[in-house]
């Protein structure tokens, strides 16, 4: 009886993982094809890469590089961000915005469906569109004024300030709608989507500090498909939220 016992575990043990395999095969995807190239950025003599923080591609497949290096200023508070484009076969063409103003501590870079490169910088609380002639044509956000008094880096209070428009508390990234509007992903302090149209006008934001649903904490990335939906990455509670162009959670 044992031993038959033993038989039948073993059969139903063979059966569980024939359906097991079948199972994860009818649901397995495609892989994505890549090849690895050591040393693909050719960086110029005496230009060394800090903390990468975002890269992005444009339609030329040119590879645009935001990182945390050229470090200017006191060990603390230390302006980290600059941002290199590179061609399609990694030689280095030129840097973005040399010295400029907004530049605190990078955190991302996009690239949209016309060629624009957009950053979001963490330290300087802004998001900066440039022409593809790298040319600045959009600020979102106010940097700090170095000049004003009390200017050091922003708290976390809790319970959170409340979000106030058109101005950021250590943005994250952006990403576009089919229509041009631009949804910001505002960040660390904050805990709200926000919304400008394509002239950077404000029309909205959503999203508030905590776990439930619709609720954000540290929302860290963002990006859209083809229907407009949003997705954000909600790094704090370890998921992504999906929410129409309006802000309506969806799941």
């Amino acid at each position: 009886m044992k031993r038959l016992i033993t038989f039948e575990a073993i059969l139903l043990a063979l059966l569980l993982v024939l359906v097991g395999a079948t199972l994860a095969q009818s649901l397995s995807v495609p892989e994505i094809p890549f090849r690895s190239v050591p040393d693909f950025l050719k960086l110029p003599p005496n230009m060394y890469l800090g903390e990468v923080s975002g890269v992005a591609v444009n339609s030329k497949g040119h590879v645009f590089v935001f990182h945390r290096g050229n470090i200017t200023g006191p060990a603390y508070a230390a302006a980290a961000a600059q941002l290199l484009e590179f061609g399609s076969d990694g030689q280095f063409i030129r840097e973005i915005g040399h010295n400029l103003y907004a530049w605190s501590f990078a955190h991302d870079v996009k690239v949209d469906r016309d060629d624009y490169v957009w950053v979001t910088d963490k330290g300087s609380d802004t998001i900066v569109k440039f022409n593809p002639e790298g040319r600045v044509v959009m600020v979102l956000g106010r940097k700090q004024e170095a000049s004003d008094e009390g200017t050091e880096a922003l708290k976390h209070p809790k319970p959170p300030l409340p979000p106030v428009d058109g101005m950021f508390r250590q943005v994250t990234d952006v990403t576009w709608d089919s229509a041009g509007n631009t949804y910001i992903s505002d960040g660390y302090i904050n805990s709200r989507i926000a919304k400008v149209d394509k002239n950077g006008n404000w029309i909205k934001s959503w999203g508030e500090p905590g776990n439930q649903p619709g609720q954000l904490n540290t929302p860290h990335s963002i990006a859209s498909d083809a229907q407009d939906n949003i997705y954000v990455a909600d790094r704090g509670n370890g998921r992504i939220q999906v929410f129409d162009s309006e802000g309506k959670f969806l799941r």
